[in-house]
């Protein structure tokens, strides 16, 4: 049996907005996240999971920021990739664990919208898809709320 994990980390700061997006959620705040794409941090760790567990790259590597077409795109596009290509590859995605570390805004009350969001975008199983959230109790960049960072494992079972 082919059992595979892969690991994904990602972080973004905070810069002007109204809102963050994550996995695929708008999240009223005060701030926005600065990146080349929307910024979805957990949306980009979940996609380098499966990437990692497949042993092609990352995300930039597939979607280059050098590359102005992928300017303000949207993080699904780079998930959806991810998923067809393992697809393509003969896996399946048994379960997705991803964490997002920060302060604010507080993750619990939206975790359940983002589970479901996630699990519609990579056709599972919402209890194979968990989303949760940490602090760094007040140390580092996202304790003193200058960014948010996430950390996924995904496992993928080969066919």
């Amino acid at each position: 049996m082919d059992i595979r994990l892969g690991n994904g980390f990602d972080v973004h700061a905070f810069g002007p907005g109204d809102h963050v997006t994550l996995c695929g959620v708008k999240v009223p705040h005060t701030h926005g996240l600065v990146g080349h794409s929307d910024a979805d941090v957990s949306m980009h760790t979940v996609t380098d999971a499966i990437y990692g567990a497949l042993a092609k790259g990352d995300i930039g590597q597939h979607f280059p920021p050098s590359d102005p077409q992928w300017k303000g795109a949207e993080s699904h596009i780079f998930l959806t990739h991810a998923v067809e290509l393992a697809k393509n590859m003969g896996f399946s995605i048994s379960n997705v664990d991803c964490t997002l570390i920060c302060e604010f805004p507080k993750i619990g009350p939206r975790s359940h919208e983002m589970r479901v969001e996630m699990a519609r975008l990579m056709g599972m199983d919402l209890d194979r898809v968990s989303v949760k959230a940490t602090t760094s109790e007040r140390l580092g960049f996202t304790g003193r709320g200058e960014g948010i960072a996430c950390i996924t494992t995904c496992t993928l079972v080969k066919l």
